[in-house]
């Protein structure tokens, strides 16, 4: 329980979200303005306007779970998006940068081997 890891998925939602959302309006984004199952196991982040507040949202054995992490100082820097979507992949490297207040664009990623 209580339980994220670099083996799940995670999906960024691109527009600011009201952080005073509870489990069913966030569950309610995921599936009518993101078009994923919330259901599914994935993660979803959510960010307020001035890039303060982050959720996210994950369904675990037996129930939702909300992980809430607001800043005292500073804002989480966002990646760059596309025009196009509502929703973008994101990893699990990307939101631990983000956490502790790395940009993710000034990064330089060396060659990795991935297994499928």
């Amino acid at each position: 329980m209580f339980n994220l890891n670099d083996s799940m998925r995670y999906w960024l939602y691109s527009f600011p979200t009201d952080m005073r959302k509870g489990f069913y309006t966030l569950s309610g984004l995921v599936t009518d303005q993101m078009g994923q199952d919330v259901r599914s196991g994935d993660v979803f982040i959510f960010l307020n306007r001035h890039c303060t507040s982050l959720k996210a949202l994950h369904m675990e054995h037996g129930g939702f779970v909300i992980y809430y992490l607001k800043l005292e100082k500073g804002n989480f820097s966002l990646p760059s998006f596309d025009e196009n979507g509502k929703v973008h992949p994101f990893s699990w490297q990307k939101l631990m940068l983000m956490v502790q207040g790395i940009e993710t664009e000034k990064c330089k990623y060396k060659k990795r081997w991935k297994g499928s």
